[in-house]
């Protein structure tokens, strides 16, 4: 191969888009039959604060929020009304020139409870307009089958992914999407974020109420996210044969480390960080739990149960491509930390990287690091990859001529844009660029409405309050542009 032959820019097809999260956008959460989710039971944060919610379940708590009809306390219920406005927010999305649109189906609006036999008509058909409705607009559906949306019915029947019967409910809901939904659509993944997993019930649908120590909590996690990879597997197959030429991939948080200083021990650490977060693909790419795992389940106690060809599922059923989000870098040290820095990042040995800037919430801002994410994925596993969250949550502001002028999300989403075209120049095989949100919606960690990432305003603010009116911003009109120049011009475009 020649050095002139090597691509030079993103190819022809490139899925340029956004991406969401039922739970975040949809609302309706108890009409046309639909249940709570995991999800819909987390309270939003207080007036003012910025900490993560996520994992702030209990027995106690869940069953408040089931007794409770309130979305001002559980903003995720609300969302921003996708469920009855998707006509109007797809048009949107279409006016920018989306070629995909990822979204995720709410398992307990096809299944409420999750183990139920037969599926909730009401449900499906709902999917079914949407999907009619970006395909009308040539808009490409990518399906996330669960996004931290599990049917709060199977943490109460039996405590969620901790056990092995899950695996059965999750395979009925998949057969049953993939065959409704055979015509529609032919790119999904499994599991979003698979990896945060390790961090308990917001990707588990597991409590802990009882369990005293870590190493105790880790190996719930692990024997929860043990079965996530055996049910992956499992739909990664029944795809194969339902959808023949469908695509299956999964989705990693990847939070690219790098060792704070030159010190051997700094090394050390951000290596055994890097290989925590890329434990998870080398099961679902490479098929197989690798050897540096078995110091770490050796050193906090953790032995998981598998059942003897769950391996050998693994290693038949790998997916067909790598999808990650990508929002921040860490800088990690040997020493452990709890604060701002840690908490923001997830990694307990991260300390600020006085390099970078940072978002309201602590997020570091590194648009080189998805470049060497990029190289990374492509060099350890050879599958295309898909970058399908990348954004920055901040604080927007109605400007006095009416309009939303967010420069500060356009330098953002370019920089990162630039990187992506660095690393296409490396030679990564890149299927498309999905950002995260494209119309303003219920942050997850947070469940704030302030912490916004779209190219559309909606009028809505922390505690319910808003007529859901939508606004495009000047990012708006600048993604427009860059999507129909496939990348190439990056400039800041004026609105019309």
């Amino acid at each position: 191969m020649y050095a002139t032959d090597y691509p030079r820019t993103f190819k022809p097809g490139f899925l340029w888009g956004g991406a969401s999260a039922a739970s975040q956008i949809e609302g309706a959460w108890n009409i046309d039959g639909k249940k709570l989710s995991g999800a819909e039971c987390i309270k939003g944060a207080k007036p003012g604060e910025t900490h993560s919610t996520l994992d702030e379940a209990t027995r106690a708590s869940i069953s408040e929020a089931i007794k409770s009809d309130s979305d001002k306390e559980y903003p995720k219920r609300h969302g921003n009304d996708f469920y009855h406005r998707y006509p109007e927010d797809i048009k949107l999305l279409s006016e920018m020139g989306f070629k995909a649109f990822r979204i995720s189906i709410a398992w307990s609006r096809i299944f409420p409870n999750g183990d139920e036999l037969t599926p909730n008509e009401a449900g499906l058909a709902f999917y079914d307009r949407v999907f009619d409705e970006m395909h009308k607009y040539g808009i490409e559906p990518v399906v996330t089958l669960s996004h931290y949306e599990m049917p709060v019915g199977l943490t109460i029947k039996y405590n969620g992914w901790a056990s092995r019967e899950a695996i059965a409910d999750f395979t009925r809901y998949t057969e049953t999407v993939f065959k409704r939904y055979k015509g529609k659509v032919k790119y999904w993944m499994t599991f979003n974020e698979i990896n945060t997993g390790a961090q308990g019930f917001h990707a588990t649908g597991a409590l802990e109420d009882g369990l005293k120590t870590a190493d105790e909590k880790l190996q719930l996690r692990y024997q929860a996210l043990h079965h996530q990879f055996v049910a992956s597997a499992l739909a990664t197959k029944q795809l194969h044969e339902i959808i023949p030429g469908a695509k299956m991939g999964c989705m990693l948080a990847r939070t690219q480390t790098y060792p704070a200083t030159c010190n051997p021990d700094d090394v050390i650490m951000a290596q055994k960080i890097d290989q925590l977060n890329l434990f998870f693909t080398d099961v679902q790419v490479r098929g197989e739990y690798p050897e540096y795992m078995n110091r770490y389940f050796a050193e906090h106690h953790i032995v998981i149960k598998m059942l003897a060809g769950d391996q050998k599922l693994l290693k038949k059923y790998p997916v067909d491509y790598l999808s990650f989000s990508y929002y921040m870098s860490s800088a990690t040290t040997a020493e452990e930390r709890h604060d701002a820095t840690a908490e923001a990042t997830g990694n307990q040995h991260a300390v600020r990287n006085k390099y970078l800037e940072q978002t309201p919430w602590g997020w570091q801002i590194d648009p080189q690091g998805l470049r060497v994410a990029l190289n990374t994925l492509w060099d350890r596993y050879r599958v295309p990859l898909f970058v399908v969250e990348n954004g920055m949550g901040t604080y927007d502001k109605v400007a006095e001529d009416g309009k939303i002028h967010d420069q500060y999300r356009i330098d953002y989403l370019r920089a990162h844009i630039e990187q992506m075209k660095e690393a296409v120049e490396d030679g990564v095989d890149l299927m498309g660029y999905l950002t995260w949100a494209p119309i303003d919606l219920v942050s997850f960690s947070t469940s704030q409405m302030s912490k916004r990432y779209g190219f559309v305003y909606v009028d809505l603010d922390d505690n319910g309050n808003g007529t859901m009116r939508r606004m495009p911003k000047d990012s708006f009109y600048w993604y427009q542009h860059v999507i129909a120049t496939n990348g190439e011009a990056l400039e800041s475009k004026e609105q019309n």
